[in-house]
């Protein structure tokens, strides 16, 4: 079995194209394609945009013989693996809407899954729905109540006869998919994205903000039901007709060295990843492993889906250096399932570009002042964030205040965006559309942002705001301070406020703990609630918790609105006492 090539004969072709089904035609005349590892490094599968094309078209016959009509939502289970992909690209020639839904069973267990797959699959009232084998008896279980046509894994469908019909795929104005938002703060809700808007965006995407040439090849372990892994790993390099080579999410988290090596065997350029995929990788590689990789042709190694910590990325350039890797390969982005998937890119070949500001003029008047950093423990006050480049061609971004005004540069408020690739809504809930979009086409993103010359920055998100005697905590602050301690792993703690009896809001912050002894754990406790007042001059709750503890989004992220939730439920029911050293 050999890979598609990087190299091809087919002209690269980015323009005009106002659907999936005629980026796939187009894509399916060269020899590039998808190729699919496990978690050994071994290639397992390969699909062409050839052989893709010619199988999505005979799948699609199979589905339009179901008798279900044009537009029907399609739900997916979507694992790496090419049934998804060829389920998508099946769904686009058939006039049905795929509908991508999350393969991550969370260690808490089997109902939470089945009882999570029950209520997307109610949202997007799903006619039809696939899962290969590993995920079949999750998705049968929850589909039990609902009023779904037909629910089975790729080779039942397969046994479907073709329906004798001219196939008339999703036009322009119709929608590509529905993307389920990553529920950080809510419940999932269903984007609807039409085939204009993902183009759009996949267009300037290639053209602006990665620049796609002949030699590029791309290298992903991000899961299609995520934004960034569906449209900007999955969409994206068939839309410009270079290969891709995909390791599964869970093969990732356990053994990140695999993508390492993918993209240095492959002499791949091209990849994205939050910021926890780089410090998860330099963290687990060995120092004598790093000079087994070149990675001198990563010339984009993007970085978006959550707030980006420099300390991680520089982190990662730092143990790779010995590779090749250059760190002026970094592009921060800022992007949203509501808008396809990007917004702003970051600069080309510039890294990151870093803004330090006044701390506590950003907490009490949300004013971002220039100034000099100061490192943790020396009580500076400063705060760093990364600037995410200007918005691609067509959008327009404002910040506007709490009365709906516009902020001048250097403000903090929400960030407002209107553009060419902004969603229709979210499907069958007319009333969550009104609260964020506005009938001449701004979207209220829900982000806390300020713009500077170079781009804008994104700060937090509102709703997870914490804000104590008139200053503005960021949960992301806290969380940091405590995930640097030896003792936790990046992405174990989540910081969120409640009230306290006279009204006002408490900080609070739960940490996943490995550690059993108990004095070592009171320890931790001192130390942190004391790095805590010292970098953020507020008290705070700390309570250590298990592993497995913290309820996580679909995307792996920890839900701070969730973990709110359970943590009110166990304090009421008397199951969690709060830190013996808030006061001391």
């Amino acid at each position: 079995m050999k890979a598609t090539p990087t190299s091809h004969n087919l002209p690269l072709h980015f323009e005009n194209f106002t659907t999936l089904a005629e980026a796939l035609d187009y894509a399916a005349q060269g020899e590039t394609g998808y190729n699919f590892y496990s978690g050994r490094g071994k290639l397992y599968a390969v699909l062409s945009y050839k052989k893709l094309r010619e199988e999505a078209r005979t799948l699609a016959r199979k589905l339009i013989s179901l008798g279900v009509s044009r537009g029907s939502r399609v739900a997916l289970v979507a694992n790496t693996h090419p049934e998804f992909v060829r389920f998508f690209f099946a769904c686009q020639y058939a006039g049905f809407i795929p509908v991508p839904l999350p393969a991550k069973i969370q260690l808490s267990g089997r109902d939470e899954y089945v009882n999570q797959l029950e209520r997307l699959l109610s949202i997007c009232q799903a006619k039809l729905a696939m899962a290969t084998d590993d995920f079949m008896p999750f998705l049968v279980e929850a589909a039990t109540r609902l009023d779904i046509h037909f629910v089975g894994n790729p080779q039942t469908y397969d046994k479907f006869p073709e329906a004798q019909v001219k196939l008339k795929p999703l036009v322009k104005s119709e929608l590509a998919y529905l993307q389920y938002t990553s529920g950080s703060t809510r419940f999932p809700r269903g984007v609807m994205i039409t085939q204009e808007a993902v183009l759009d965006n996949l267009s300037s995407i290639i053209n602006n903000g990665v620049k796609i040439g002949s030699g590029d090849r791309a290298v992903s372990w991000l899961p299609y039901y995520h934004d960034m892994g569906l449209v900007g790993l999955l969409l994206a390099p068939l839309a410009c007709q270079i290969s891709v080579d995909y390791i599964s999410t869970r093969d990732f988290a356990m053994r990140p060295r695999l993508w390492l090596k993918l993209m240095s065997e492959n002499k791949a350029t091209i990849s994205f990843s939050p910021p926890f995929g780089y410090d998860l990788a330099a963290r687990r590689l060995r120092d004598d492993e790093v000079g087994s990789y070149d990675l001198s042709g990563w010339r984009v190694a993007g970085v978006g889906a959550e707030m980006i910590r420099t300390e991680m990325l520089e982190g990662f350039a730092e143990k790779l250096a010995p590779s090749g890797f250059n760190a002026q390969a970094f592009v921060p982005c800022y992007g949203m399932a509501e808008c396809s998937l990007a917004v702003c890119f970051g600069p080309l070949g510039k890294g990151m570009l870093t803004d330090q500001v006044d701390a506590d003029l950003l907490a009490e008047l949300q004013i971002a002042k220039p100034v000099k950093p100061a490192p943790i423990g020396e009580n500076g006050r400063s705060s760093t964030f990364v600037v995410c480049g200007g918005p691609l061609p067509g959008y327009e971004l404002e910040i506007r205040g709490s009365e709906g005004q516009v902020l001048p540069e250097r403000q903090c408020g929400t960030l407002y965006l209107r553009g060419p690739s902004v969603m229709s809504g979210y499907f069958g809930d007319l009333k969550a559309t009104r609260e964020v979009l506005t009938p001449d086409g701004w979207l209220n993103t829900g982000d806390i942002a300020y713009q500077v010359e170079s781009g804008v920055v994104i700060t937090g998100r509102s709703k997870d705001l914490i804000i104590i005697n008139g200053r503005n905590i960021w949960p992301q602050d806290i969380e940091y301070l405590a995930e640097i301690q030896s003792e936790i792993r990046t992405g174990d703690a989540t910081a969120f406020s409640i009230p306290n009896p006279h009204g006002d809001e408490l900080a609070v912050v739960m940490v996943e703990c490995r550690e059993n002894d108990k004095q070592k754990r009171l320890d931790l406790v001192k130390r942190l609630n004391r790095l805590i007042r010292q970098e953020l001059g507020i008290d705070c709750i700390i309570e250590l918790v298990p592993r497995n503890t913290l309820t996580r989004t679909t995307s792996g992220k920890p839900s701070r609105h969730a973990t709110r939730n359970d943590y009110l439920k166990q304090l009421a029911a008397g199951q969690l006492g709060s830190s013996p050293e808030i006061n001391a």
